[in-house]
């Protein structure tokens, strides 16, 4: 029997500079991702998204000025697990990232982030969250310039 897909969720943070926007990216080895995480039974999609920012970036002053929207992946293979990651798109002033350090782990999940923008972004991520990221730029009508 085939075993339930696990859902994740996080946000695509935009920071604006001016007309300009920049994406948050975290890496972890040489994999870009946007901050995300597994939800937790009984947990809110949306909660288990702004909980993981907090505890990935430090980032607590997140907005949603386009509302709870969210994009989701198709199903991929994490491990022996099949997963579904859910992107919600936020905004945020606080240019200062803190990774946070995972107590499992004892130490950050992330070796690196970038505030980079949309063309950038690009370039970094993969083939998988590259649609995500075009949904996040189209709804917050950043521009690949900007």
């Amino acid at each position: 029997m085939e075993k339930p897909i696990v859902l994740s969720a996080g946000v695509v943070i935009v920071r604006k500079q001016g007309e300009r926007c920049r994406f948050l990216l975290l890496r972890v080895f040489n994999y870009w991702d946007f901050p995300k995480g597994e939800v937790e039974p009984g947990e809110n999609p949306l909660d288990t998204a702004i909980r993981e920012v907090r505890e990935e970036t430090g980032i607590t002053d997140l907005a949603f000025p386009w509302g709870e929207i969210f994009i989701e992946t198709p199903p991929y293979r994490s491990g022996k697990r099949l997963k579904v990651a859910r992107y919600y798109l936020a905004l945020t002033s606080q240019e200062r990232v803190r990774l946070g350090i995972n107590p499992e782990l004892g130490k950050a999940e992330h070796d690196e982030y970038r505030w980079v923008d949309s063309g950038r972004a690009h370039r970094l991520l993969g083939e998988r969250l590259r649609p995500v990221l075009q949904w996040a730029v189209d709804a917050s009508a950043c521009n690949a310039q900007g």
